[in-house]
């Protein structure tokens, strides 16, 4: 008999528009996806990420940078932007 594996579904927030995630975090580049569908991702291009109501209780509200992940918590609102350096 094997264990069925169970995928939590979360409700975030990003860039203002409602998503459906699954797992327990969502990585700095998931973010960057979710909020553009062709992100530019060249090395002139640095992208910004924060967040609040978080779900680290010791962090509830932050910075994400380049190969960071964070705690998922359903109503969580993510700002991500796109800065070229020039």
């Amino acid at each position: 008999m094997s264990a069925k594996k169970t995928t939590k579904e979360t409700t975030i927030y990003v860039n203002g528009r409602q998503k459906t995630v699954t797992g327990k975090e969502i990585s700095f580049m998931e973010l960057v996806h979710l909020a553009f569908e062709n992100p530019s991702t060249g090395e002139m291009t640095i992208f910004t990420i924060t967040y609040s109501k978080g779900g680290d209780s010791n962090k509830p509200e932050g910075n994400m940078v380049e190969g960071d992940t964070a705690k998922l918590k359903k109503g969580m609102i993510f700002n991500v932007t796109q800065t070229d350096k020039s």
